[in-house]
């Protein structure tokens, strides 16, 4: 983490050394043959069976509360099905300790090592991502980059990327006072259904709050978060080769802007603003699952491997 903030290795190690000290922890517990360590250790484990069962029910509620409030599209309703995934994933290990054929036994096996896996990883990266956003800014930067998110109406900005645009205010005013104007770019290209470019919009919503137009440069060709910060990137590079930056999106987002950052070379931390608390965990299964995406190949082997597990499993009955 000294050497470089942006690594998903980094989230990985810290859930290793979480897992590895629990782990630890729960054998001294068991194996002191005390009353009081037993008692710790079987309370730990039914306060993990108590956590699934609320963890179910928060992410059933929010998933309503996003269906109410943002409509029924798929994205809307990541938190509803993750909720139907565990309750369905539950059913089937239960199931096959019932019925103990070779193949429910074979099944359960698998389906309980990918969720191990992948609740593992969804574990370390909602913690390191928590951990990383709260990150002080350490260095003095040149650029602050606000990331675009679309616009209500072809013209307004939404209050998503009204709190990017606040949040990149604060930082411009604390690395003004280090010393030097950061220029603050704004990100954001023209959607089919949007009458301005993003950027535009995103400079006006700024200039009305009293920022400097002639400290804003508008970036106004990109459509996802990679292009904006490539495209940022030629533009800060264009003005200054050994340029630093500050990269301003949410704050579900920002680990993953700043993993997408460290791999197209962007020399620069991410930095959150605040979200509604309805629509941040819905956002969060997103990013993960993007994430996922992402190292598509080590996951797609380790799924593999459980998947052999439970073919061993079968075949070992």
């Amino acid at each position: 983490m000294v050497r470089e903030r942006r690594r998903f290795g980094n989230a990985v190690l810290l859930g290793l050394a979480a897992l590895c000290g629990l782990a630890a922890w729960m054998y001294e517990l068991v194996s002191s043959g005390s009353t009081s360590g037993l008692v710790v250790a079987v309370s730990l484990l039914a306060l993990g069976g108590v956590g699934i069962l609320v963890l179910v029910w928060l992410l059933f509620l929010n998933g309503l509360r996003m269906v109410r409030k943002e409509g029924r599209s798929p994205t809307n309703m990541l938190s509803l099905m993750g909720a139907l995934c565990i309750v369905a994933v539950v059913a089937l290990v239960v199931t096959a300790a019932v019925l103990r054929t070779p193949v429910m036994i074979g099944v359960g096996v698998a389906a309980l090592g990918l969720t191990c896996y992948i609740s593992f990883l969804f574990l370390s990266f909602v913690v390191y991502a928590f951990l990383y956003g709260r990150l002080r800014i350490r260095r003095k930067a040149d650029f602050v980059v606000v990331l675009g998110s679309g616009l209500i109406g072809g013209s307004t900005v939404p209050p998503l990327l009204a709190s990017r645009l606040l949040r990149a205010q604060e930082v411009h005013a604390l690395l003004s006072k280090r010393g030097g104007a950061p220029v603050l770019i704004t990100s954001g290209g023209q959607g089919p259904d949007e009458d301005v470019p993003e950027s535009h919009a995103m400079a006006d919503f700024l200039t009305e709050r009293g920022f400097p137009a002639d400290l804003i440069e508008r970036e106004d060709r990109s459509t996802t978060t990679e292009e904006n910060l490539r495209f940022s990137k030629a533009i800060m590079e264009k003005s200054d080769p050994g340029y630093r930056c500050v990269v301003v999106t949410n704050n579900y987002h920002a680990f993953r802007a700043a993993l997408t950052a460290r791999r197209l070379g962007v020399r620069g931390q991410v930095v959150g603003s605040t979200t509604a608390a309805y629509f941040w965990p819905n956002a969060t299964i997103r990013e993960f699952a993007a994430v996922l995406v992402a190292y598509k190949r080590t996951n797609i082997a380790m799924c593999l491997l459980f998947v052999l597990g439970g073919v061993l499993a079968w075949a070992a009955r």
